[in-house]
C-alpha cells in the first residue's frame, strides 16, 4: 500500500511576510556589505526581540557601516553619538534649558530619544556618561530634574567597540554589558570576500553615500513582526535545556561569575526571534544553541586562572553547550 506523501509544514501563525521582508532587508543591505550576513541577521534577530546589540571588532571591518545600513533599511528614526572622553550624561539624554520668554525651563531632548541609536566606540566614554544608558536601555525612559519622558518605541541600542585598543578607553560596568541582548564579535572578511570588497570599491558600486539604499520595513510592518515573534511556541523541554545551560554557568570552575535570570530570558527571546525570521512558529534546539554565545559571551567573566592562559568565554560556553545534553 503507497503511503502518503509528507504534509508540507503549515505555520500556525503567517510567518511569510515576516521572512519575504527579511530576504528584502537582507539583500538591500548586501548591496553595500559584503559578507557579514551572520551579523545581519544576529542585528534583525534582536531588533525583533526588543534586544540591544554590542558589535565589537577591530577597526576597518564595518561595523559601524552595519549599524548604519540596519537603521537605514527600517523605515524608523536614526540617531548616532560619539562616544569621547569628556562627553556628558546631558550630552546623551537631554537637559533643561532656561527660556526667557516664556520664564521657565524646557527640556531639550538629547540623540538618545530615536528609534535606532548607534552608539560609536562606547568603550571611550567615562562609567558616568555610560550608566546615563542604564535607565534608558532597561527602561525605555530618561528621567532628568524628577521628570521621565517615555522612549518611543522601538527603542534599541547598537554600540561598537574595539577590544584591542586601551589607550583612552573605559571597561564597560557588567550592568551596562548586562543590558545589551547580543555581544557579536565581527572578524575580518576572507580572503574571497575582501577581493569581492576591493573590487565593489573599485568599480565605484560602494562608498559611505548610502542615499540610494531603500527602506524595506516600515516602523508598523516592524511593530506586528515583533507581536508575531511572542507567539512562536516553546516547548517546556526547551525551557529546561535553556535553564540548564544557564545554569552550568554558575557552577562551572572556570568561570568566576556565571549568568542571571535575564541570561535565560534572552536566549528564550533571541531564539524566538531566529524562529520566527527563519520562518518557523517554534523553537529548536539549533535556535537556542546559536544564540547562546552571543547571549551569554558578555554576561560571563572567566576565572583568574582561565583568564592568565588567554582562554575566551566564547570557548567556556561552547564547552558548556557540547556537554549539555539536546533534548530530543
Amino acid at each position: 500500500m503507497e503511503e502518503n506523501p509528507a504534509e508540507e509544514f503549515t505555520p500556525r501563525i503567517d510567518l511569510l511576510p515576516l521572512t519575504q521582508k527579511y530576504e528584502a532587508l537582507a539583500g538591500e543591505v548586501g548591496k553595500k556589505l559584503i559578507g557579514q550576513r551572520h551579523l545581519v541577521e544576529l542585528i534583525m534577530t534582536a531588533i525583533l526581540a526588543d534586544g540591544h546589540v554590542l558589535i565589537e571588532g577591530v577597526p576597518g571591518v564595518a561595523k559601524t557601516y552595519a549599524a548604519k545600513l540596519m537603521a537605514r533599511v527600517l523605515d524608523i528614526t536614526f540617531s548616532r553619538i560619539q562616544f569621547t572622553p569628556d562627553l556628558m550624561p546631558s550630552d546623551v539624554t537631554g537637559t533643561n534649558i532656561f527660556n526667557p520668554k516664556q520664564v521657565e525651563f524646557a527640556f531639550k531632548k538629547g540623540p538618545v530619544f530615536g528609534n535606532i541609536i548607534l552608539i560609536d566606540e562606547i568603550n571611550r566614554a567615562p562609567a558616568k556618561t555610560q550608566a546615563a544608558l542604564f535607565e534608558c536601555m532597561e527602561e525605555r525612559q530618561v528621567t532628568a530634574d524628577g521628570t521621565t519622558y517615555q522612549l518611543e518605541a522601538p527603542f534599541i541600542v547598537l554600540a561598537t567597540q574595539n577590544p584591542v585598543e586601551h589607550e583612552g578607553t573605559y571597561k564597560l560596568p557588567e550592568a551596562q554589558l548586562d543590558r545589551f541582548l547580543f555581544k557579536v564579535e565581527v572578524d575580518y572578511p576572507s580572503l574571497e570576500e575582501e577581493v569581492t570588497i576591493l573590487e565593489e570599491v573599485s568599480n565605484l558600486r560602494i562608498s559611505n553615500d548610502l542615499s540610494d539604499v531603500k527602506k524595506v520595513i516600515s516602523k508598523t510592518e516592524l511593530a506586528g513582526f515583533k507581536e508575531l515573534v511572542t507567539r512562536v511556541r516553546v516547548e517546556r523541554h526547551l525551557l529546561s535545556y535553556i535553564a540548564k545551560l544557564v545554569e552550568d554557568t554558575r557552577e562551572n570552575p572556570d568561570l568566576f561569575l556565571g549568568a542571571s535570570p535575564r541570561a535565560s530570558i534572552g536566549i528564550l527571546n533571541a531564539a524566538k526571534a531566529l524562529a520566527a525570521l527563519r520562518g518557523r512558529d517554534f523553537i529548536t534546539p539549533d535556535d537556542i544553541r546559536e544564540v547562546t554565545i552571543p547571549v551569554l559571551n558578555h554576561r560571563v567573566v572567566l576565572s583568574p586562572e582561565r583568564e592568565m592562559e588567554g582562554t575566551k568565554t566564547r570557548d567556556i560556553i561552547k564547552e558548556i553547550i557540547d556537554k549539555i545534553e539536546v533534548p530530543r
